[in-house]
């Protein structure tokens, strides 16, 4: 460290990272300050520091699908290039016998250990049809854990049985449901949330159901998407609030910031967003990220999704340890035209080593499966 710690006493954020080392997280006025700084390359240092000081130079990856169950949707996000309306010819909803042919052929083929369960929210499907999901993805598959539905989706279920959310959530967890995905929180501003998702959950609904799904004992992920309206305040916001609920639940197992992908949405159409961010400002939202969650949540994903495997290569030395999910059958951000939205493990496998890094393959918990 002693290059490093000689180029952090010429930096503006000098303070900062210094109490990183020393193992104090930065505070909202301290986020704002990383977020405002262009010494990018310096955060990096320290956070791919932490990191490597709790997983060595070892990054582990979930070989999993995601099962976009329906593209129904009543919630017109801006950002959203999936849904369609109810009634619209190319919707679909999949019914048992797809989701069981999906998560078999899956199984069978690449050894799946985790099905990531998202759709729209649709209006037409009450509890019963997740349940009976859930439940013969559990039986028939017990190696696969099931991370499944976000905050929103908890919600528009909870409107159709006229349940509260915490209901909905035992019954789902009794069911077999095992870990949230952080979709829906976007940007947790709800001055951000009315020009990109009016319909949608507000950030205190997001935060009181994540809340009481670690109550209940289900933990999940939190997730940021960056890069449209937001500015650096709104982000500040966002990190606080999520900081503020681990240190009372400590249900998150990891974060994850995804830039937005512009191509073929409402925000794109009307002018909003033209493009997305890049790569500079995924490292820069990756080493924060460590910096602000260090040692409170462990893990960090690499965002290959919408940045690529070359970016997703440098995010694990700028502070994440988790390359992410195989995402075989990821059809939302593929309706961008963004990239490639799946990979093989191999890819995964061969992409870690060649950075020099050890491969863990995990399942659903972040427990390590075996080492490749």
């Amino acid at each position: 460290m002693s290059q490093t710690t000689e180029q952090i006493q010429k930096s503006d954020i000098k303070d900062i990272l210094e109490n990183s080392l020393k193992g104090n997280r930065p505070k909202s006025e301290d986020i704002l300050r990383l977020l405002e700084s262009d010494d990018v390359h310096l955060m990096g240092l320290v956070s791919g520091y932490l990191s490597k000081k709790q997983f060595g130079n070892k990054a582990s990856f979930v070989n999993n699908i995601i099962l976009n169950y329906t593209n129904v949707c009543i919630t017109d996000c801006k950002f959203c290039a999936f849904y369609r309306s109810p009634g619209a010819e190319d919707s679909y909803t999949l019914s048992l016998d797809d989701i069981e042919t999906r998560v078999k052929t899956s199984y069978d083929m690449f050894k799946i250990r985790q099905v990531l369960i998202q759709g729209g929210h649709n209006p037409s499907l009450k509890i019963e049809y997740y349940e009976d999901a859930f439940k013969m993805i559990r039986e028939k598959f017990p190696n696969v854990g099931v991370h499944g539905l976000s905050t929103s989706e908890i919600d528009m279920i909870a409107k159709v049985e006229k349940s509260s959310t915490k209901e909905i959530l035992s019954r789902l967890k009794e069911a077999g449901l095992q870990s949230i995905p952080g979709a829906g929180a976007e940007i947790l501003t709800d001055s951000v949330k009315e020009i990109i998702s009016p319909k949608k959950i507000s950030s205190d609904t997001w935060i009181r159901i994540m809340d009481e799904s670690h109550s209940v004992g289900i933990p999940g992920s939190a997730t940021m998407m960056y890069g449209h309206v937001e500015n650096n305040n709104d982000i500040v916001e966002h990190f606080s609030k999520i900081v503020k609920l681990q240190e009372k639940t400590n249900g998150f197992m990891a974060f994850i910031p995804w830039n937005f992908e512009p191509n073929n949405t409402l925000m794109q159409d009307e002018g909003i967003v033209e493009y997305g961010t890049g790569g500079i400002q995924l490292l820069k939202m990756i080493a924060i990220s460590r910096l602000v969650f260090d040692g409170l949540i462990p893990h960090i994903q690499s965002s290959w999704l919408t940045n690529g495997i070359g970016m997703a290569q440098l995010a694990l030395q700028y502070g994440a340890d988790d390359f992410g999910g195989t995402l075989i059958g990821e059809e939302v951000v593929s309706c961008t035209g963004a990239r490639s939205t799946e990979l093989t493990d191999k890819i995964i496998v061969d992409a870690i080593h060649q950075i020099g890094y050890h491969v863990e393959e995990r399942d659903n918990f972040y427990n390590p499966i075996r080492t490749l």
